[in-house]
This record gives C-alpha cells, structure tokens and sequence, in this order.
C-alpha cells in the first residue's frame, strides 16, 4: 500500500511556497500550507521555505512563532526541511549589508556575502556530495538550482563520529561559487538545502521523494 506522508509547509508571508506545494504534491505528499503550530506539530514533515533578506524572513518566522515551531519538532525528533533561506536561517547568524541578525541557532556559523565576481549565484550548478547521503541517493552527478547572494561558507559544529553509535556526524554537500559554500545540510531530523529542489527539474523532484520516504 503506498502511503502518502503528511507535510505542512510553513506560511510566514516569505517564500517559494506555490512552487513548493506543488513540487511536493507531486512528490506524493499531502501539502497543508499554514502558520497553525498544531498543525506544524503533528505532520510528519515540515518544510521551511525562505528568499528575501536573511533579517526579514527571522521577522516573518518569529511572528507566527515559527522558531519555536522548529525548535519544538527538532527536540521531538521530527523531520524539518529548510529551503534557500530557510536553510540559512538554522545557523546563529546572518550577516547582510553590515546588517547581522541572528538566525535559530542549529548550526554555529555565520552566513554571509559569497566572494565571487559575479553575485548572485543564479543557475545550475554541481554539488559535492558526501558519502552515504540519502537527500542525495541516486543523485551525486546531477546539477540543482541556485539563485543566491550570500551562503554558510563554513560549517562549524563537529562531524567526528559519536563513539556510542547513536548519533550520526552531519553530512555536509559543498558547492563553490568564488569558493566552497553549504549547498546541504543533513543532520539527523534537520536537513536543508541552499538551492531549490522544486525548480531542479526532475533532480530536485526525486531528493524530495527522497526525503518523504525518510518520514
């Protein structure tokens, strides 16, 4: 019997929210878009989209308490995905014309503008992937959509392996645009990805059943 998970997409007033539903209808889920924290709660997954300034959509989250949202799914165990600044809004800080903010404190590190000679980073583009992905089964050789000016380019917290075998190391995926920065992020119920998966084409389509069929 196919099951089809349920998602709640979070609706805070920034966004690809549209193309997100629908990517991930089309994926096999069964999409609410809302900013009810019940609803947030119970679904098997949320997602987190995000573009705009790295201060404006904390504001936006912050205003439908979408940090403790996140904050409460992650400490249960429940899968949360975040999209473009939606993945950048999970490290401590974010750094935007001199302006810094800080984000919901996942990840230590800083987000910040990519030293490149052309910003923003718009178009497809490779992703290093690490050894034993599973956003990224299936998918090592294929290119995603970006469209970015500011990205993690470092990521801090430890990936040494926990002796006791109960928690596994985050997997971290590069790409480089004028040097590395975090294309995705997997570490235990909290993934995210700096490109958008739903306007990746048929790439982008299969690492959201990917990561349904994790729910």
């Amino acid at each position: 019997m196919t099951t089809h998970p349920s998602v709640v997409v979070l609706d805070y007033g920034f966004g690809n929210v549209r193309s997100a539903v629908r990517s991930l209808e089309r994926a096999g889920a069964r999409v609410e878009l809302t900013a009810d924290a019940r609803a947030a709660a119970e679904a098997d997954g949320l997602v987190v989209p995000g573009v705009g300034a790295f201060a404006a959509v904390m504001d936006g989250l912050r205003s439908v308490r979408g940090d403790q949202i996140v904050e409460r799914r992650l400490a249960g165990g429940r899968p949360v995905l975040g999209i473009c600044v939606g993945m950048q809004v999970m490290f401590d800080e974010g750094d935007e014309h001199g302006v810094r903010a800080d984000g919901l404190g996942q990840w230590p590190g800083l987000v910040d503008r990519l030293e490149a000679p052309v910003v923003p980073h718009m178009g497809w583009d490779t992703v290093d992937v690490p050894e034993g992905s599973t956003l990224f089964a299936g998918l090592e050789d294929e290119r995603f959509y970006f469209v970015h000016s500011y990205a993690a380019r470092s990521f801090r917290l430890g990936t040494a392996e926990d002796p006791t075998g109960r928690f596994a190391a985050p997997l971290v995926t590069w790409s480089d645009h004028g040097g590395r920065f975090v294309a995705a992020v997997e570490n235990g119920p909290l993934s995210a990805t700096q490109f958008h998966p739903e306007k990746s084409g048929d790439a982008g389509a299969q690492l959201l059943r990917n990561w349904l069929a994790t729910l």
